[in-house]
């Protein structure tokens, strides 16, 4: 196979994906050259299509930078002949089509990081090939008469479907699968069975999928009976995506996913943006302008999560994701509360895309490996289980970031997008989340043995502001994130003044910095004891009046030193 060679900012981003909608089909000719093997023997039924698909495949070739060679002769399935290529497309192939030592030399060939693509009726070949089974995700079942259909576009990232709006309304043969190939492939395209007549599978029909499998790469594409769909732009453009993923000239997430719920999907509800400029929102697709600014999913916090969201950029642009911040219209204060997982092409290696801003670079040579150009989309999954970030980029892990910062953390916040500034356009799309449970970070009233609250003095959030007694009202200054051993209000920690450790040290808060001064144990009898000082949070002199000062006192197990965390 010939090796391939990337240039993220060079010819490749001057080779920008002609959506499919424009009746253009996409042009890649700044791909590394490639071989594409094109297997259309038949066991079975013949489709009248296959010299349509054929000149198709031939077309596209000349116009991507690959060259196309086109068989029925199975015995070209040996280890020499079958290393000359980048991909091999089964096209409208059906019944046993291989005999037993050429299917273990493509066995072996997918699994030395060969690609396979099958259309239409590849899945209606080999069924007693376990391997190939597997390969093409599922076997063909039935299929009604030819008919219109709707076709719902659920992946727009991958270079094979960026090109379509999220429906995409067309006639060919619509084919009902054995099994559902969701649980092992990533789906990318399904069939709406209440816009035709003979569907089988139900709400969850799929028709065009991708996965990984031992080094190799497959693509499936349903479509593909009539001669009339090789004529079709958008279908030419899933074609080439397909074709180009396979041949490895194309990254994407073909991994499973299940579980997830949409956040953005073409509506905007509970979102907010905060700071200048914005977001368009057009055809799925949410478009930064202007800035510094972030929209931020303001309708919930999470915790412990899988986020995934598809981005874009057209050039040299900047922006980010941005997770783990509490509430704030300033967006400056998310990134400073929260972190920020970069989106640029050309910054210092802990500011440029995949790494953690400011904090910690990607893995390079992991990164440079999954990251499609400018011009072409992306996958970006951040995965948070306590104070652990994970990124992958397009399914490859390159980044593992651990929260140590006392004064951030990412058990609990808010996620948003970064609109930078003026000619940094990023794009994005199909954003979800699938929580992953785990301990909720525990938030509420501290109480006392005698009914009152833990209280910030006149809400402030101020450092030095003092921390008391007053009756309960469930205001803001009396709700507390009990986050580890620190206990947390307007994102800052009660503490001992000074970081003193004597008898009557008063307790006010202050800018989180991880030390003994702020950290909190329980102790004996509803006590909290002070770490760096040993000893117990107290109530002044014993008193519960409103506006008791709470300070640090030698543990004596009194009621003026019993609390109750929420």
């Amino acid at each position: 196979m010939r090796p391939t060679t990337r240039n993220i900012l060079g010819v490749a981003a001057a080779a920008l994906v002609i959506l499919a909608s424009t009746g253009n089909t996409p042009a890649n000719a700044a791909d590394a050259p490639y071989d594409v093997l094109v297997f259309s023997k038949t066991a079975g039924f013949r489709h009248d299509s296959i010299p349509a698909g054929i000149q198709l495949i031939r077309d596209l070739g000349t116009a991507n930078n690959f060259t196309v060679t086109a068989t029925e002769d199975s015995n070209q399935f040996n280890a020499t002949n079958l290393a000359q290529f980048e991909a091999v497309v089964f096209l409208n192939t059906t019944g046993d089509v291989l005999n037993a030592t050429q299917q273990t030399a493509f066995e072996n060939y997918i699994r030395t990081g060969g690609g396979y693509v099958g259309v239409h009726s590849a899945s209606d070949t080999e069924y007693d090939w376990p391997f190939y089974g597997e390969l093409v995700g599922a076997y063909f079942a039935s299929h009604p008469a030819i008919q219109q259909a709707t076709v719902r576009v659920e992946n727009r990232a991958h270079a094979a479907t960026a090109g379509l709006s999220p429906t995409w309304v067309r006639t060919d043969e619509w084919y009902n699968f054995r099994t559902n190939p969701r649980s092992s492939a990533r789906v990318l395209s399904t069939l709406d069975e209440s816009s035709y007549s003979g569907g089988g599978m139900g709400a969850d029909h799929p028709h065009t999928w991708c996965k990984t499998l031992q080094g190799g790469r497959s693509f499936y594409t349903g479509s593909g009976h009539t001669q009339a769909s090789y004529t079709e732009a958008g279908f030419r453009s899933l074609v080439l995506g397909g074709i180009r993923y396979a041949a490895n000239r194309t990254r994407a997430d073909c991994r499973a996913e299940t579980g997830y719920t949409a956040l953005y999907d073409g509506a905007t509800t509970g979102w907010s943006q905060a700071g200048p400029g914005g977001f368009s929102n057009s055809n799925g697709t949410l478009t930064s302008s202007g800035g510094l600014g972030m929209l931020w999913y303001s309708t919930k916090e999470f915790r412990s999560y899988s986020l995934k969201l598809d981005w874009m950029m057209p050039g040299d642009d900047n922006s980010g994701v941005l997770v783990g911040f509490p509430a704030s219209s300033d967006p400056n204060s998310a990134m400073s509360n929260g972190y920020e997982v970069q989106v640029d092409a050309t910054d210092t290696a802990d500011r440029t895309t995949g790494a953690v801003y400011g904090v910690k670079s990607a893995d390079i040579a992991a990164r440079d490996a999954a990251l499609n150009p400018p011009g072409e989309w992306n996958t970006y999954e951040l995965l948070v289980e306590g104070e652990r970030l994970q990124v992958f980029l397009n399914g490859v892990k390159i980044n593992d970031f651990t929260n140590t910062d006392p004064a951030r953390s990412l058990t609990s916040g808010y996620i948003g997008i970064q609109n930078h500034g003026t000619g940094d356009d990023v794009s994005f799309r199909n954003i979800r989340i699938k929580e992953l449970g785990g301990t909720a970070p525990r938030v509420g009233p501290i109480t006392s043995a005698t009914g009152k609250c833990v209280d910030v003095s006149g809400s402030s959030s101020a450092d030095g502001a003092k921390i008391q007694l007053w009756s309960c009202h469930g205001g803001t200054n009396q709700q507390w994130t009990v986050n580890g051993n620190t206990l947390r209000a307007s994102n800052k920690c009660m503490g001992v003044a000074g970081g003193g450790t004597a008898n009557g040290g008063l307790v006010q808060l202050s800018t989180c910095n991880g030390s003994g001064a702020q950290n909190w144990t329980p102790g004996a009898n509803g006590a909290l004891v002070n770490s760096q000082s040993g000893r117990c949070l107290d109530a002044n002199g014993g008193s519960s009046a409103d506006g008791t000062q709470l300070i640090i006192w030698t543990c004596h197990g009194g009621t003026n030193q019993r609390w109750t965390l929420p």
